[in-house]
């Protein structure tokens, strides 16, 4: 009984729902700039989770998180009465943390293109620190045999 479409399908509707009522529901002026970004419902329909990000600094994105926290009976209220479903979902919101930890990989990645860079230029400039062949080679010994030295 598990319909994993139906499922996927709810959870755009629920997006588009939930962006709706922080836009027109929620009426605090504190309230950030808010991206709703993903949403997952369990394939039961019975839960949703609702991952958003939050534009500016720390302060506004704990307190934008408070107030959708504040106003989640509202915002569930307001997802009920647009879908045509018989069980309204419990809604559950996480702050995505996925642009935060993009930024960091970039900078991070940035940082080992600049030391393989330096590792470049340092190999390239480079001298050998002895004879370019270190190891001992056999004494050299001439053959009295040898028809050649005559």
């Amino acid at each position: 009984m598990v319909d994993v479409a139906r499922a996927r399908k709810l959870a755009e509707r629920i997006k588009v729902l939930v962006a709706e009522a922080l836009e027109k529901a929620v009426k605090d002026p504190d309230l950030g700039f808010v991206t709703i970004t993903d949403v997952k419902v369990t394939p039961d329909l019975q839960h949703s989770t609702i991952f958003y990000t939050v534009y500016g600094s720390a302060e506004d994105k704990k307190r934008s998180g408070e107030i959708i926290e504040r106003n989640r009976g509202v915002i569930r209220r307001q997802v009920g009465h647009n879908l045509n479903i018989r069980l309204t979902p419990t809604i559950e919101f996480i702050a995505d943390e996925i642009p935060e930890t993009a930024a960091h990989m970039n900078d991070l990645l940035a940082e080992a293109r600049a030391r393989d860079a330096d590792v470049a230029r340092i190999a390239s400039e480079a001298k050998w620190a002895g004879d370019e062949n270190p190891y001992k080679e056999p004494r050299q010994v001439a053959d009295p045999y040898d028809e050649d030295e005559d």
